[in-house]
């Protein structure tokens, strides 16, 4: 039965009661006037009838107060029952806490009402919600609550009633008692775990007496399980609180999990993946999704055996294992670094296996890259690459300087020697040019048996100072050559016949589909051939082009073509640079002008061993 129905029925059966009580006080009142007329006639009503009619009225009477009392207590004991529903919702604290005062108050028809508790963390005791207070009051917060009461029930635990609060000596020290002039309190703490967490507080000003034994006994009860209301709410919160802060938590996780560049799996005690990242996808070619709960070999097929061996590895010894893994795979070489660490809890007990996986194929394929085009490219030009990727090798017209170094009498040379030897003495040479080249930022674009090409200013090595870089080249050869006669048979001593010409030429990849390769076309390539055929032994011989880039910082002669060739006869005047051995000889030309002493680099291009010259 609801409250509604409850109290209907209640109305219904007071309205009897009345029309009970008011027949009775009738037939007393009819019987009086009638007694005397019925005792002339000899007529005698019963013994103490009257006193009897007036009893059962009086029965009437404290039937309907008790009624009204039972139906209060059975209102009161309807909204106790009803605080089993509010103990097991997950409602805010603050809800919970304002339905426990509305509660108290209405148990008690208190006037007006408050609930203190108990900080966690600091222990203290905290004006939480009220009921009955004015606007001021309520802004006043604590310093309406009668602390005196509320501290002695937190302290011992037990319910508090007091019919006049204003004449009990334990309150009579309390400003609060007397300056709100109290009369009636009642005060129950509320317990939970066996702790106090806080003080159900209700009071009046008016009337003395208001609460009995029956409200006290109610509001202990309802303290008891307000108290784990409240709890329980706390605990709701605070379980939001922990969820909402592992939900960021993962969300982090996850961002961080995906933004981590290796690939991430990890696998549990049965070797099936937990979780793979957005990395560990690209290298496997399975998702997430899919790949969760599959087997590792599954995921890896293409691996080897002692992949998996290493992984059994770290489950058993616990310890962190880093090994390079190479295999095939669709037909091109892969190489992989993995890391794979041992997954522990808190219990640190083992899991499962974390594996991470850096995939430096593209790396190894750019290393093998760069290798391979050090064997052309200086290495200070590589250095000096951000990546292979960078290297704009297309087709280009372009002003470069073009050196032909060839090794003079190698036919000859070569008839008496054997191939390994042979090989073993050009090599010498060919590698003290390709030295000094490259220490000039040069590109040795072709070895070509004997004879060497090499290129400046072109896509990969772009320089102002070109030509002068390519005379400085030439006479470090002359140098190194110089140096190497100092350690070899005599019998094996050679010399570079050098040309040099700064022109137009074509540059960008040649060959076919199976090999291609970096070279020049043109005028360049094509007169510095032609100047280097027309060089003796020992000589540098540079074009017209090339002396009036260099001509303030060179010691060089003039002198005809000695060699003309078809399609070159507008080269009637070719430029000798004279070197040590030149000088030597009583080269033509006589003294040459002085040079200045220096050049925009800071680098003389007379040869060092010039006495005299390079002032």
């Amino acid at each position: 039965m609801n409250e509604a129905a409850a109290t209907t029925g209640f109305s219904a059966l007071q309205t009897q009661l009345k029309a009970l009580k008011t027949r009775a006080e009738e037939m007393k009142t009819l019987l009086e006037q009638q007694q005397e007329l019925l005792r002339r006639r000899g007529i005698s009503l019963p013994a103490n009838a009257i006193d009897r009619l007036w009893a059962i009225r009086s029965n009437i009477d404290r039937l309907s107060v008790s009624l009204v009392d039972t139906h209060m207590q059975l209102r009161q004991l309807r909204r106790l029952a009803e605080t089993t529903a509010l103990v097991n919702s997950a409602q805010e604290t603050d809800q919970v806490l304002n339905e426990v005062m509305e509660t108290v108050i209405q148990l008690t028809q208190a006037e007006r009402g408050y609930i203190v508790l108990r900080n966690p963390e600091t222990g203290e005791l905290e004006f939480t919600v009220a009921r009955g207070l004015s606007a001021e009051e309520t802004a006043a917060g604590g310093r309406i609550v009668s602390w005196s009461v509320i501290n002695m029930v937190a302290e011992s635990g037990e319910p508090l009633l007091t019919v006049n609060a204003g004449a009990d000596e334990q309150f009579s020290h309390s400003e609060s008692i007397a300056g709100f002039s109290l009369l009636s309190i009642l005060a129950v703490p509320l317990i939970a775990r066996d702790e106090v967490i806080g003080v159900a507080y209700c009071d009046n000003r008016i009337m003395a007496g208001l609460f009995k034994e029956n409200e006290l006994s109610l509001l202990t009860s309802f303290g008891q399980q307000a108290a784990v209301a409240i709890e329980n709410a706390r605990l709701f919160e605070d379980i939001r609180a922990q969820l909402a802060l592992i939900e960021e938590m993962q969300v982090r996780l996850s961002n961080i999990f995906a933004s981590i560049g290796s690939g991430v799996i990890t696998v549990n005690g049965e070797n099936c993946v937990l979780v793979c990242n957005e990395a560990a996808e690209l290298i496997t070619g399975t998702t997430n999704a899919k790949a969760c709960g599959m087997p590792l070999n599954a995921v890896l097929p293409q691996v080897t055996e002692s992949f998996y061996d290493s992984v059994e590895r770290v489950r058993h010894e616990r310890m962190q294992h880093i090994w390079a893994e190479r295999f095939e795979h669709l037909g091109r070489q892969r190489y992989w670094q993995v890391v794979a660490s041992p997954l522990r809890g808190d219990d640190q007990v083992n899991h499962g296996v974390a594996i991470v996986i850096d995939d430096l194929t593209e790396r190894k394929e750019q290393e093998e890259q760069r290798r391979l085009l050090g064997t052309f490219v200086p290495e200070a030009l590589l250095e000096n690459i951000g990546s292979i990727s960078e290297l704009d090798t297309s087709t280009a017209e372009r002003t470069i300087s073009a050196m032909f170094a060839d090794v003079d009498g190698f036919t000859a040379f070569s008839a008496y020697l054997q191939p390994e030897d042979l090989m073993r003495i050009i090599n010498r040479y060919l590698g003290a040019a390709s030295e000094a080249i490259n220490e000039h930022d040069g590109i040795v674009d072709q070895y070509l048996g004997d004879a060497i090409k090499a290129l400046w200013n072109t896509q990969l090595n772009q320089q102002d100072d070109h030509a002068a870089q390519a005379v400085r080249a030439a006479l470090a050869i002359m140098r190194e050559v110089e140096a190497l006669h100092e350690v070899v048979d005599e019998q094996h001593t050679l010399r570079f016949c050098i040309g040099i010409h700064t022109g137009h030429s074509v540059l960008g990849m040649v060959g076919g589909a199976n090999r291609v390769e970096f070279a020049a076309l043109g005028e360049a390539p094509d007169v510095g051939k032609f100047l280097q055929e027309n060089a003796e032994p020992g000589e540098i011989i540079i074009s017209a082009a090339t002396y009036e880039l260099v001509k303030d910082h060179v010691h060089a002669e003039a002198m005809p073509t000695r060699k003309p060739k078809a399609g070159f006869e507008r080269i009637n005047t070719i430029y000798r640079v004279l070197t040590r051995g030149a000088a030597d000889n009583g080269a033509q030309g006589g003294q040459p002008t002085p040079a200045p002493s220096s050049l925009p680099t800071g680098q003389s291009l007379r040869d060092p061993d010039e006495s005299g010259r390079g002032s």
